[in-house]
């Protein structure tokens, strides 16, 4: 308990009136009015543990800090002894049931009563053991050796502050300008690629995983061998391997703990005029031996992120793969529209996708030339291709944030048909059995307001794709005719208004985590 300390909200900077703050110097306590937090303790159902209790001497000159540690005893009948099931220090993911496990987990949980304890319990566990792997929570910034990983991003103005710590788990992307100067080439740490490699993170070392070289023109180049160090030198009147990107990719275990660490370059140069440059750093976490899939929403949909899309695996309901396969031109499974081109050629167009962003109506199209002896069926295909992509996708996900397992998640998409004649076109067409082509795709995605009126979230709860058709009437031979092609998406908010006379509270309608019960059914 002597290191816990709920108050240590700033990083490497001492929180006013924060006792326990291990940033804080015996100054910072002299000016101190009181404790904000005098009792730090561990897990109160403890029977007995250690308390950190902290005070402040006013009478002493000047002021100072008072830190005990005391036993303390719960009063309560009913606390725990020990803290002996090591299982439930950390979260594990539960467990999914596939085609080849579900008997065995149906053997485990499938009765009135089952046991989640561990075949051997060891009474002399100690709990600060757990601390030792160094299992991170949420946001919590990364350790290195000496401080934090640094993630410089502008803070007041756009110039770069190196005192940004990267969460963990927080995905981020920053970009801020940084001044250089060809006397300080090799002496500026902060264009320099060790100044980012040469940190580790507690017990795992950054490795560098790619290196690409920018030219002054603004090609770029990717190295054969990325594993050298590539330090500021002067080079033919140019500053060269100067920093202009950082990318970090982190890899964890469902646990919390940093297994890997590794970062991507991006390098340039600069002439004796440039006074200042523009660097971009980015940081992602994946966790091991699972995909990567971006989210669009916590849990609700965020408005400008893509809309999430995918396929049911074969085999359901036993989803063991059910992050739904990566498509040729759709390669992080998002709902996605024809995009047009500046020359409005459909053939052009036919592999040019844009992702469907939540909240944004869109509309887009090109032109197709038809000549008099093309054949009925092929055209048909051609144009379903255009309208839907290679493979259109069969469901939505409701929620930003859905997960692939939860199949009550996802939203399966209606297909309508529908013609563009009228009843006399209609005549014609069944006595010369004419060709049905189609021409338009226009999606609508409805979607409501979910869980409390103070902050509402964005769920999708229907998706329908029509298809619109039209006769292609016989051309004399020789001849080409232009047909126009659209393809429209449509957002409707379909939430339900308030009734009048009602005072509007907020709902306990919301979602929950889905491992928010764990390990307890």
């Amino acid at each position: 308990v002597s290191r816990l300390c709920v108050c240590d909200l700033l990083v490497a900077e001492c929180d006013t009136n924060c006792c326990c703050d291990p940033d804080c110097t015996a100054e910072d306590f002299s000016l101190f009015t009181t404790c904000s937090v005098p009792v730090v303790t561990g897990e109160i159902r403890l029977c007995s543990q250690k308390a950190a209790v902290y005070s402040l001497d006013v009478d002493a000159n000047p002021p100072e800090r008072i830190f005990e540690l005391i036993d303390q005893v719960n009063p309560s009948i009913f606390c725990i002894r020990s803290t002996n099931y090591k299982q439930a220090l950390a979260f594990g993911s539960p467990e999914m049931p596939t085609s080849d496990n579900f008997d065995q987990l149906l053997k485990r949980f499938g009765s009135a009563a089952f046991s989640a304890e561990p075949d051997n319990w060891n009474t002399d566990t100690n709990p600060s053991d757990a601390n030792e792997t160094y299992r991170y929570e949420y946001g919590v910034p990364v350790q290195t050796a000496d401080a934090f990983l640094r993630l410089p991003s502008p803070v007041v103005s756009s110039w770069c502050s190196d005192a940004n710590p990267a969460g963990f788990l927080v995905n981020q992307a920053t970009k801020c300008t940084r001044l250089v100067s060809m006397e300080k080439c090799g002496s500026d740490e902060a264009v320099s690629m060790l100044f980012y490699v040469n940190s580790s993170i507690l017990a795992v070392n950054i490795t560098i995983q790619s290196v690409v070289v920018q030219s002054q023109n603004g090609t770029r180049t990717l190295l054969n061998s990325s594993e050298v160090l590539r330090l500021p030198v002067i080079w033919d009147e140019l500053c060269i391997n100067i920093v202009l990107g950082v990318s970090y990719h982190i890899t964890y275990t469902d646990a919390g703990e940093i297994i890997e660490a590794a970062a991507s370059f991006v390098l340039g140069a600069i002439n004796k005029e440039a006074l200042a440059i523009q660097q971009t750093f980015e940081i992602t976490f994946t966790q091991v031996d699972t995909q990567p899939v971006p989210l669009s929403g916590n849990p609700g949909y965020v408005v400008g992120l893509p809309v999430r899309a995918g396929f049911r695996p074969q085999g359901y309901p036993f989803p063991a793969d059910i992050l739904f396969a990566a498509l040729n031109t759709n390669k992080y499974n998002q709902l996605t529209i024809l995009q047009s081109t500046p020359s409005q050629d459909c053939l052009a167009a036919q592999v040019a996708r844009t992702p469907v962003l939540f909240g944004y109506n869109m509309i887009s199209g090109c032109t197709l030339r038809i000549p008099a002896a093309v054949q009925c069926q092929p055209l048909t295909q051609t144009l379903l291709d255009l309208l839907k992509g290679q493979n259109f996708p069969e469901y939505v996900a409701s929620f930003g944030n859905s997960q692939a397992q939860d199949v009550l998640d996802w939203v399966p998409i209606i297909h309508l048909y529908t013609s563009e004649q009228s009843d006399s076109d209609r005549i014609c067409n069944a006595l010369q059995s004419s060709c049905q082509i189609p021409i338009s795709l226009e999606t609508e995605v409805k979607w409501t307001k979910y869980g409390s009126l103070v902050n509402p979230q964005a769920r999708i709860v229907n998706v329908t794709a029509t298809i619109a058709t039209t006769a292609l009437k016989q051309l004399p031979s020789g001849r080409e005719r232009t047909v126009p092609v659209t393809s429209s998406v449509v957002f409707t908010d379909v939430s339900s208004p308030a009734e009048p006379g009602y005072k509007a509270w907020p709902t306990i309608n919301a979602k929950l985590p889905f491992d928010f019960f764990f390990p307890f059914i």
